[in-house]
This record gives structure tokens, sequence and C-alpha cells, in this order.
């Protein structure tokens, strides 16, 4: 019973934030929630072969696009009188510092999730929360093209539950952060969406 409107375009794009950003507001008339969802390892890259261009790929889609964004709605959510809900995507790899070749990803997603405790007190007055979700080792495409068979195993053994997650069990974190309701005295947290591997 829903509305959508799909708008595509590359994230990492400096203008695409308040593209998407003013399309929603033209189609909906305003902006309640953000979920910045976009983000990639990109590849798996040892420290010897790390180039300025694979740095500046790393940290344009898992950095840059999200401060965009979550200004471009900072913005929205104020013209409007204030309140909503920012909720940013972490990774369990900005705890432990990521597997092979991914510490760059690693150190990326840890900034979003310091960035999203600290937008989280700048924006606390004007109603505006702002969290974030961390998954864990959830099977979808991410993991088909950058994880090995044997990498899964491995990052399965390491799981209390003794099972690697799907994406519909993350759903319901970014509801309960999305919903005023359920989630009005909540900011500035990581929920966590990993079997166990990691307890804070």
């Amino acid at each position: 019973g829903g509305k959508a409107l799909p708008v595509q375009g590359d994230a990492t794009k400096p203008e695409r934030a308040a593209d998407v950003t003013g399309r929603a507001v033209a189609a909906f008339g305003r902006l309640d929630v953000l979920v910045n969802n976009a983000g990639s390892l990109i590849a798996r890259t040892p420290i010897a072969d790390y180039s300025d261009e694979y740095l500046d790929a790393v940290l344009d889609l898992n950095v840059k696009q999200v401060v965009r964004f979550v200004r471009e709605a900072g913005v929205q959510m104020r013209r409007q009188g204030g309140g909503g809900s920012i909720i940013n995507l972490s990774s369990i790899a900005a705890r432990h510092g990521g597997g092979p070749g991914s510490v760059i990803y690693a150190a990326a997603k840890g900034f979003v999730a310091t960035a999203t405790r600290g937008w989280a007190k700048e924006l606390a007055k004007d109603r505006i929360r702002v969290n974030a979700v961390s998954p864990g080792v959830i099977m979808t495409p991410f993991h088909e093209r950058f994880s090995t068979a044997e990498q899964l195993a491995a990052m399965q053994a390491m799981i209390p539950m003794d099972r690697l997650g799907t994406a519909e069990e993350c759903v319901g974190a970014f509801l309960y952060l999305a919903s005023q309701q359920m989630c009005g005295y909540v900011t500035g947290q990581i929920i966590e969406v990993n079997g166990g591997q990691y307890m804070p």
C-alpha cells in the first residue's frame, strides 16, 4: 500500500546526495528516514598494493557519500521543523579491523560508527536521531563477490550461532531505528546483528 520512487545513480558523485534528497522531497513532500546503505569493499587489497585510486574508491563510497547524505538529510529534516531518523551502515569489520585485504574498508566503517555518535549529539536538539546498524557476516552479493568458501567457513567458525546471517535478519534493526514510536529515545547507538560473533 505504500509508494516507492526509484532513483538510480552513482552515490560517489558529489551531486547525487542533493539530487536524491530533492527528488524524494518533491515526490513525498518531506523526508523522515534516511538509510545510508551504499558501500563496498571494492577489492581485497594488501598494504603493498594500496594505490591512490584504490584509497579514493574505498573512501569515496564508504565515507564521503555517507557524509554528503547525512548533510542533505540533516538540512532537510531541520527545514521541516526537526524530527527524523538517520540510519548509517557500519560493519563488524569496524570492530576487529577486517579480514584479509579489507583494512581500509574496515577503517571506513569505523569512521561511520564514530561519526554516527558525533552526528547524534549535533542533531539531537533538532529531534533527529542518528544510529547505525553493524552487520556481521551476512550472505549477500558482497560476500559472494569478495569471500571464498574457505574464508566464509572460517568466519562461520567464529560465530556462536554457527551459521551465516541473511539480509532479512537485519530488517528488524532498521525498522526499530526508523520508528519514532519504538525508538524515540535512542540515538548514537550501533546495533550489532552478527549471531554473537561480537558482543560489545
